[in-house]
């Protein structure tokens, strides 16, 4: 799997840290950006980070058990023929480090599923994963939904 490490700065550094509504001791309890979502884009974003999550679990498992076809059948589920449609409207409110975040992540995915078919080897697919989880932690660190309050 070949994914630039530039990625995950890019994403950083691209967003800037805004103020918090509060503090502790004079710093802000939360600086990650926020996307400004309704309750449907909200629940469809959700939606694939639970695919990456259910994905992962069954790739732990299945590399567990030294069953690679089982590692190349979870990925390739939250791989890019999972990506699900975005609607336009969506689309235009999601910051392009978040959409790039996600995008190489169901690229990852199918990356790992390859591997794993290919070459065999349960340990090789867990360091992979662990790369892919990087989009993951990196996306989480710098990004937070917010829905509007009624």
């Amino acid at each position: 799997m070949s994914r630039p490490p530039l990625l995950i700065l890019l994403a950083l550094a691209a967003t800037p840290l805004l103020a918090a509504e509060h503090t502790h001791h004079g710093k802000p309890l939360e600086q990650r950006a926020p996307i400004h979502l309704t309750m449907e884009e909200k629940a469809h974003i959700h939606q694939e980070m639970r695919l990456f999550l259910s994905s992962t679990q069954k790739i732990v498992a299945a590399a567990a058990a030294n069953d690679t076809k089982g590692v190349a059948a979870a990925a390739r589920a939250a791989g890019m023929a999972a990506a699900h449609e975005v609607p336009a409207k969506l689309r235009g409110k999601l910051p392009m480090q978040f959409k790039k975040l996600g995008h190489a992540t169901h690229v990852a995915f199918d990356d790992l599923a390859r591997d794993a078919d290919s070459l065999g080897d349960a340990n090789h697919a867990l360091r992979q994963l662990g790369q892919v989880m990087e989009n993951c932690v990196s996306c989480h660190a710098v990004f937070r939904i917010e829905t509007a309050k009624r």
